[in-house]
């Protein structure tokens, strides 16, 4: 996933906007204008570093000059400097808790993520583990990229990206097969049409109506390899994705991985994630 340069800018003079208001009382009163200083920030934690591109945008709009001592998706040891500022040290100290909280959820997000799919290769080396659109407002495109630089798919991104057909497009539609048909003749070919189902009946109306992808929403693990099975029976398992999502934690997910899905999506990379502990010291 490319930086997006226009939006992380504007992104970031939104969130300083936001921590600063009119000014930071406590650093303008104190701090002389002339002062030059040093900072380092630092990982404390094992950690999957994420957001530093992001991070450094808000040292550099605040006049500083930032070199990054990781690159983002490296894998660091607690205790690791991973970012080194120099400029004045109004500025340092008016960016330094806004960069925190991008780098401390970008590398939660990460780390989750990286540890999610190391425990599914262990036994399924196809399977991908993807985040979902239950991000934080206003942050999915950080959200999104830090789940990418743990090894995780990004899933879409907006409503505009693909067809996924949920319940209650179905309750309003009707039935899979006239949902599905609607999408197909209505939207690009360049889009894949997605279809969240409950049961077996479901999945193989989708399938035969020519979804490209089925998500198996909250099945269990047994119920799961009873779907695969009649797939593969009716001739239709190599004609669609299937997704299970719902319920999937660090607990058993493993188990879902040994169903033989070909991707476990997880609310909980984005909505529930442990920020990562990191901090910025002052050095010179």
């Amino acid at each position: 996933m490319e930086r997006n340069e226009v939006l992380v800018d504007e992104k970031v003079r939104e969130f300083l906007l936001e921590d600063i208001g009119f000014c930071d009382i406590t650093t303008d009163s104190i701090i002389s204008e002339d002062l030059q200083a040093e900072a380092k920030i630092f990982c404390n934690e094992d950690a999957i570093v994420a957001g530093l591109e992001e991070a450094s945008k808000v040292f550099i709009t605040l006049g500083c000059i930032v070199k990054l001592l990781k690159e983002d998706g490296a894998s660091v040891k607690a205790g690791t400097p991973v970012m080194q500022i120099s400029g004045s040290g109004k500025a340092i100290l008016k960016g330094e808790r806004t960069a925190l909280n991008i780098l401390i959820r970008m590398t939660g997000i990460a780390t989750a993520t990286q540890k999610a799919l190391a425990e599914v290769r262990k036994v399924n080396s196809r399977i991908r583990v993807a985040c979902t659109r239950k991000t934080a407002p206003g942050l999915r495109y950080f959200d999104k990229k830090a789940a990418e630089l743990g090894g995780g798919d990004t899933h879409r991104f907006r409503l505009d990206d693909c067809v996924l057909i949920k319940d209650n497009h179905l309750k309003l539609v009707g039935s899979v097969k006239e949902a599905v048909k609607r999408a197909k003749e209505r939207v690009s070919f360049t889009k894949k049409v997605e279809v969240e189902v409950e049961n077996l009946n479901q999945v193989l109306e989708a399938a035969e109506a020519g979804a490209d992808i089925v998500m198996l929403d909250n099945m269990q693990p047994e119920e799961i390899r009873r779907v695969l099975w009649e797939l593969e029976r009716k001739n239709l398992r190599g004609k669609i994705l299937v997704e299970a999502s719902g319920g999937i934690t660090e607990e058993n997910i493993k188990e879902y991985a040994k169903t033989g899905v070909d991707i476990l999506s997880m609310g909980a990379l984005t909505h529930s994630i442990r920020a990562i502990d990191m901090n910025l010291k002052v050095t010179g």
